[in-house]
């Protein structure tokens, strides 16, 4: 987690991270099959897995010759929990400013 409170968010960021993090939420696959369904190189999805696993939204377990990533489910639960705990707040917040407008004017 960043000094911000971002379980992981950040990471999202980058449209290759968040279309990676896509894919492995179908299915855990290796570097090669998610080279061959992104328009980038082995060794670029691979420096993307790096930053997902050091953020902790990506686990890896080894398959024979290669290693098979899938999401990781505890970061996944916090990046979820961040995500509910701003919605909330936002909600409260709205909730709030609608009671303000709705009070009546005293005269």
């Amino acid at each position: 987690m960043d000094a911000y409170g971002d379980p992981g968010l950040g990471l999202l960021g980058d449209p290759t991270r968040r279309a990676i993090f896509e894919l492995l939420a179908r299915q855990p696959c290796s570097v090669g099959e998610l080279a061959d369904r992104l328009p980038i190189s082995r060794p670029a999805v691979s420096q993307h897995l790096r930053v997902l696993k050091d953020g902790g939204l990506v686990v890896s377990r080894a398959a024979g010759t290669r290693r098979v990533y899938q999401l990781n489910p505890a970061g996944v639960t916090a990046l979820r929990a961040y995500l509910d705990r701003v919605w909330q707040d936002a909600l409260t917040a709205f909730q709030k400013a609608a009671d303000n407008d709705t009070a009546p004017e005293e005269e």
